[in-house]
This record gives structure tokens, sequence and C-alpha cells, in this order.
């Protein structure tokens, strides 16, 4: 898409002629001349914005007002520390108080203009939050695939690239005025449950896969290459135990998530801690729920404790939007709102997505609450993030990444991106008797079927932005075979009873080479305060489906767009359904990368990211029931493949090619030994397991080498993935992911993977208290079909 050209105010342009009546017609009317100039003040404040959104917003502009350059806070030459030193102490108590919401405001004496903290980028630039918006300077942005799927490809080295076209894309609209440089993304909570809403926006269930993500997603957006300096601020969030919305009455303003510490440590903390410790991510979020009766915002050993203290956040903590003003009102965890500001401050929250500091903080000082210099670090540590950005250094338009423009949004490399990483992430659950990938020599026509087969904005899933276009599936199909019949089969994807259009559905089927069933869900289904009661898919899919099939000329081919897992059980266990897809949700390429896969342009190699359950558990298993491991007394399953004791649909990590991959261990250790102090008591008695306190096996490490073989015909990519199954102490779960790795291979090729693997960090585990422990004894490793066992002694 070629960038529109700036618009500049000019006679002919923002001012409309008026042909006022000569002498001898009638005067206008007061009502004529009021409409006049309504007409000609709208017209004359479109064209004025369309100017200024060429104009990024900073501080220090000493070109324009050199007075400013005697300010400490905007010499450059400053280390940072001194530089956010110095303008704290210009300022008066009201006036910090004003920079503790995302709305943050202007002092004009010292040449701060207003600033928006709030903007997205889950996924790409998004409309969602006010500091960013499209325009016809920049109407839209790359739309890569919502989270989940990208998870699904399992290659780190795109993550990292979606992240830095990501944030390519949100400088080039800061410097026309049209975003800001805080982007309060990703979303790294653990999909702990199915039905959960906002289970697309994560990247799945496993606490490595989702600190990988984090880590690798933030060092592209940020693109700090080793230095202080910002591209732009990301943000995990939503700390910490955040997985509920809305189900059954239970509800994310006011729930209160009991989690034991053991859960914590190996559960919801390591994305987390991953995201600050290596990725170096400049903010943290934390959510709207309570912690074992604490609301998140006002935990000091959440905040201060932990993100600051143990984990040195070099950033800022920002509440999720109105967290404070909930605690408060909806959560009566304090009896004034100076009480609910005084506790968030001096937990350590720093920045409010709302107005509740910003309406009661100076209250809550003058009444001795909270003390001015806790004020004091929340905004230093906000003004910290914003100079390391460039906003204090003037005009961005003369500083790195200063020559980026709308000519480098919606590029077609960007565009071709959103495309590959959809490829790389659609999983191939079923593929009997070789049924795809489809022949264009054999399939001369297609049934395109299903209330998804023609989504454009579906496709896109939620914190979405304008994208630069839409292919929709019926679009990539049609494509490859022009002669293709569409029936949607319902009116939509809730499919009720009435709006199911059987008979034209079937009679497309009966007559067409192949039949590719697009169904699923949308974001009436799953989304933000909205979490599903069922694992079936909605209305009469399920009936649409089984009938199409039974009476298709052709294979049918059955595609899943959706967030969560479904049971589907039925379709995997129906001969008549020879293959299945799920392409969660796609970006805005999502239907020409469904066609590459369906025709075998490109050869699936994703990953299921989640667990896909039977209806049983979602009938069985309470949503507020935060435990991640079984419980056999009650008959509680446990929670994900880490855990989970129950039957499945489709595992974690199930996926299939078209093609075969094969592993041969070629190098690994059967004993490692752990040194421990002198005298420990370990040495004189039985120990299940070591404390790592006590251990000395900080730099205790060895590699682990495979060969991979393509024996197949195709070449393609292929995951590799290193578990390991623990000993069976401290209730550890049955196995966990230790490290994963992507290759691609020609047909017959070999390849050569090593997993490093650190005896402390990748093969401990937490104890009942939340303390990591190294199990002593033999540690199961999986590689695909291999296993091998390590014994671990002292």
């Amino acid at each position: 898409m070629q960038p529109h050209p700036p618009l500049y105010i000019t006679s002919h342009y923002c001012l409309p002629s008026f042909h006022l009546p000569m002498a001898s017609m009638k005067p206008p009317s007061k009502s004529h001349l009021s409409h006049l100039f309504l007409g000609f003040s709208i017209l004359c404040f479109l064209c004025f914005n369309a100017v200024l959104a060429q104009t990024p917003i900073f501080a220090c502009d000493i070109a324009s007002n050199p007075a400013l350059a005697g300010f400490g806070f905007c010499n450059t030459s400053l280390d940072v520390g001194s530089r956010v030193k110095d303008l704290v102490q210009k300022l008066t108590l009201e006036e910090k108080v004003g920079f503790l919401g995302n709305a943050a405001g202007a002092v004009s004496r010292l040449g701060i203009p207003s600033y928006q903290w709030w903007s997205e980028a889950l996924h790409g630039v998004s409309y969602i939050g006010p500091g960013t918006k499209f325009s016809s300077l920049v109407p839209g942005a790359t739309s890569f695939p919502q989270v989940l799927l990208t998870a699904a490809s399992f290659n780190k080295s795109l993550f990292l690239t979606i992240g830095e076209v990501v944030s390519t894309e949100a400088r080039a609209m800061h410097n026309v005025g049209l975003a800001g440089l805080t982007f309060w993304s990703p979303n790294v909570n653990i999909f702990r449950d199915p039905r959960w809403g906002r289970g697309q926006e994560t990247p799945g269930e496993d606490p490595y896969l989702a600190s990988q993500y984090a880590i690798m997603y933030v060092r592209g957006l940020q693109d700090a290459d080793n230095s202080d300096k910002l591209k732009v601020a990301a943000c995990c969030k939503h700390y910490t135990a955040y997985d509920l919305d809305n189900w059954k009455g239970f509800m994310r303003l006011t729930f209160n998530a009991q989690v034991t510490q053991q859960d914590m440590e190996d559960t919801f903390q390591p994305p987390f801690k991953s995201c600050v410790t290596d990725g170096n991510v400049a903010s943290v979020m934390c959510s709207y729920n309570q912690v074992n009766g604490k609301p998140t915002c006002a935990d000091h050993d959440l905040l201060a404790g932990i993100v600051r203290g143990s984990w040195k956040l070099n950033g800022y903590i920002v509440s999720d939007c109105d967290s404070v003003k909930v605690l408060y009102e909806n959560q009566h965890y304090t009896k004034t709102p100076e009480d609910a500001a005084a506790i968030t401050i001096s937990a350590g929250l720093d920045l409010d997505c709302g107005s509740f500091l910003g309406e009661h903080t100076v209250a809550a000082v003058k009444a001795g609450k909270v003390a001015e210099p806790k004020v004091d670090t929340a905004i230093s540590n906000n003004f910290a993030v914003l100079m390391r950005l460039g906003f204090f250094d003037g005009d961005p338009k003369k500083l790195p990444f200063g020559e980026l423009g709308p000519k480098d949004v919606c590029t077609p490399e960007n565009q071709e991106l959103a495309r590959d990483a959809a490829r790389q992430g659609i999983v191939l659950l079923k593929n009997n008797e070789g049924a795809l990938p489809l022949s264009t020599k054999t399939i001369k026509s297609l049934a395109i079927i299903g209330p998804n087969a023609n989504a454009s904005h579906t496709m896109i899933g939620n914190y979405e932005g304008t994208p630069c276009k839409y292919t929709t599936p019926l679009q990539g199909l049609s494509a490859v075979i022009s002669s293709s019949v569409y029936q949607s089969g319902c009116q939509n994807v809730a499919c009720s009873s009435n709006s199911l259009q059987l008979d034209s559905a079937k009679k497309a089927a009966a007559g067409a080479d192949a039949t590719i069933l697009i169904v699923g869900e949308d974001q009436s289904i799953e989304r933000e305060e909205l979490d599903r009661v069922s694992l079936l898919l909605p209305g009469e899919q399920t009936t649409l489906i089984t009938e199409v099939a039974k009476v298709a000329k052709g294979p049918v081919i059955l595609v899943i767009m959706s967030g969560g897992g479904y049971d589907i059980s039925f379709a995997k266990n129906n001969d008549q359904i020879p293959s299945i897809l799920w392409v969660g949700y796609p970006g805005e390429a999502g239907g020409a990368a469904i066609a590459d896969i369906i025709f075998g342009y490109y050869n699936p190699s994703g990953k299921l990211p989640m667990t896909w359950y039977p209806q049983s558990y979602a009938d069985k298993v309470p949503m507020n029931d935060m435990r991640m491991r079984p419980d056999p007394a009650t008959g509680y399953p446990g929670r994900t493949y880490r855990f989970y004791t129950g039957e499945v649909i489709y595992n974690f990590s199930d996926g299939l090619s078209y093609t075969n991959f094969n592993h041969h261990l070629v190098q690994a250790p059967k004993l490692v030994y752990i040194p421990l102090e002198e005298g420990h008591a370990c040495y004189s008695q039985r120990c299940k397991s070591v404390d790592l306190a006590g251990s000395r096996c900080e730099k205790l490490a060895f590699d682990i080498h495979l060969r991979v073989e393509n024996s197949g015909e195709m070449g393609g990519a292929h995951t590799v993935f290193l578990f390991t199954t623990p000993p069976a102490v401290h209730n550890s779960p049955n196995k966990h992911l230790l490290g994963f790795e992507k290759v691609s291979l020609r047909p017959k090729a070999m390849g050569n993977v090593v997993f490093r693997v650190d005896v402390c960090k990748d093969l401990s585990v937490s104890d009942e208290d939340g303390n990591r422990k190294v199990p002593l004894g033999s540690h199961l490793l999986h590689v695909g079909d291999l296993k091998h066992s390590l014994s671990i002694r002292v």
C-alpha cells in the first residue's frame, strides 16, 4: 500500500468556496449562515488535525524555545538518573500527581506536553487505547496472527522478528503524531483453562514457551541492542495469576485467585520473571484480581518485593485500567479513596491507567497517608522510561528511528511476514491416508462452506488494529481453484437451528471435488470479559459438519478458526473427515496462509500450544479452581499437560507434517553429580532433593546432541522438543518442557540440534513452599519417541 501524501493547509484545500447571494437575491437566513459556518469550522478542524497528525509530541523542544536548554532534564549529555532528579525537583505536588495517570498532564512552563501512555501492540499496532489512531496518512498497520497461533510456530526468531516489525511501524506512526511510545503488550498469562476468553492473546499453557515468547517479543519491540535506550517500551501483563474474566458469576474485577506458593513459583510467575530478568522489559502491568486476598496492585510483596526488588525491574509498574478504582469501589479493599491511592503507591505502583490516583493522591499526601517522596519515586520511574525513549531529547525525527514514516508501515515485506507467520503456526491435527495436501491436478472444483469461510475481521482476533488489507479464506482458496462454490451454512458462528442452511451446503459438497469446512468462533463467543462455558462447537456447527461430510463427493477438510480448543472428537473419529486443521485467528493474510497449507505450497509445522480437552472437563472442573496439580482424593484431574491426568482430544505439542522426521540421540550424559558444601546433610543421609541455596550447581550444565532426519519426500520445518519427567517428589509435573528448536530440512536431509541444559534452572522443581530444589534420582528426557535416563546424585 502506498502511503497517502501529507496534507497541508492551503486556501484551495481547506477553505471552501462560499458563493454568497447577489443583491437581487434574498439575503441568507441566520440558519443558512450558521450551517455554512458549522461546515467551514468542521472542514478546517479536520484539515488542522490532519496537519497536526504529522507532528510528533515531545518535550524539550529547544529549537522552538531556546530557554529550555538551561534545564538539566533537557541536557542529553547527562545520565538518565540526573535528568530525572532535576525534573522532579522542579515540580509542585499537584504537577507530580498529574504524571501518575495514563493521560499525563502538561507543564507548559517546563516545555512538557501532555502524553498518553496507553497504546497497544499485541500482534500489530492497535487502535485499542487512546494513544494510537489511524488516519488517511497511515490508514492501517500489519495485523499479524493472534498470539496463540504465532506461539504454535514454536519459532523464537519469528517471535523476535514480529516484534521488530511492530515496533518499526509503531515508531513510524509516532513520528507523524499517530502513536505514543509505550505499548502495553505482550500478554504473558498462562492459558490455564480452555474456557478463558483471553487465552487467544497468550502464548499458551506452558511456562517455558510463554517465557521464551515474552523474552523474544519484548526484545523485538524494544530493540535495545544491549543499551539502555528504547525503540518503544513494552509491558508484560497481567501480573499475576490472572486467567478468568467472566464465568458463571465469577468476574475478573472481584475474583480472588487462591494460589499455592508452589503453583505461583512454577506456573504463574515464570513468564513475568523471564520478561523482566531476560527480556529487560520496561514495564509490568498488575492485574484486576486479588491473589490470596490481596489486590495485585496493592501487594507490596508482589510489586516492590518481587518485580522491582528480586527481579530488578528497570522501568515502571502500571495498573490495569481502573484497577486502583476497582479495589476501592468493587472489592471494598480500603475504606477511603485516599487509602487506595496510598496503599498502591506504597506497594510500588508507578502509573494508574485511569484517573483515580490523579484525583486522590494530593489528598492522600496531605492527610499523611503516603509520603511525597513515594510519589517522587513513582514518577521518577515513569520519567526514566520516557527519557530512555528519547521523549525528552527533542524532535524524534532527528533522533534514532527518526527516518521512519508512513512508507515503513504495511510494506510488502511486512505483509508477507504476516502470511508466513500464519503458515508457520497452523496446526495439522489429522490427515488420514495423506488426504492433504490437495493437488490442483486432480481438484478442479471446491465447496467452501462454513460461518468462518469468508471471515475477515474475525481473523485478527482482539486487541486488533486496522489491517493493511484482508485475504479471507474464500479469497485465498478461490485464488487457487477458481471454480469454487461458497455457502455459509449458518448466518454466523452461533449457528442457531433457525439459521442452519443445510440443503444448500450439502448440495455444494455433493458437487465439488473437495469440500473445505471452515467453522469455529469469533469474539462473540470468546473475548475479554467473556469466558466460554462449553467446549463443544457453537450451536449447530457439529450438525453442519457431520451432514455435509456424509454427502461430500470428495475429501472433507475441517478447518477450526478459534482461540481456545474444542471437543471435536466426533470429527477426529469420523472417517468421512480425513483432515483437520486448527488455524487460530490467523491475521490479515489468514486466507492466503490456509490455502498455502491445504494445497501444499507450504508444509505445516505448527504444534498445539495448549491441550484440547473433552467436554467432560468443562462439566466437572470449575474454572475458578486455580489448582494446577491433581487431587486424586477428590477426582480433581489437574490442569495443562504438565499435571492433567484425564483424557484429551489433542495434546500440547501435537501437530502433523506432510513429511516424516526422525530423531537420533548422538550424545547425552547418563550421570551428573551435584557438588555440595562440605558437611552437607545429604552426604550422610538419604535426600529426595537438594535445595539450590545449599548446592554448588550454579554453573553445572551439559549438552544434549541430537540428529534430526527428514525421511520423507517433501521439505519442511520441524520443532524438536526436549521434555523431562523428573522423579516423583514434591508433586512434580508429569513432564515439562526444557527447550525447543525449529529446524528446516530438505527431503532425506539431516540436521543437528544441541540443547544446553542448566541443572539448577532446568532440572529443578518447586517444592510445596515454592522453593526450587533439584530432585535426586532418575530424570527421564524425552525427544519425540526417544527416551533417555539421566541420574542426578550428590
